[in-house]
């Protein structure tokens, strides 16, 4: 349901469009290992769990921190 006096998170861009850096770390002997079909499934599940937070209207002191985060940050860049 819209809410017009909040604002909504920023849009998420479509799973594998993104470029996004995979880390790798070693498996110890003996360690439970995941298929990519079973991190595919969870990866999927946990998506379908989290979007309707992410979702979320925000709360409007959150989004004028958030506001302020960002024009702060803007300003140390142009220094």
């Amino acid at each position: 349901m819209p809410q017009p006096d909040h604002q909504r998170a920023a849009p998420r861009s479509a799973p594998g469009t993104a470029s996004t850096t995979l880390r790798v770390f070693p498996i110890a002997a003996g360690a439970p290992v995941l298929d990519a079909q079973t991190r595919m499934r969870l990866g999927r599940q946990l998506q379908a769990l989290y979007d309707p937070v992410i979702d979320e209207a925000l709360d409007p002191r959150l989004a004028e921190l958030l506001q302020q985060l960002d024009a702060d940050r803007g300003d140390d860049t142009a220094r």
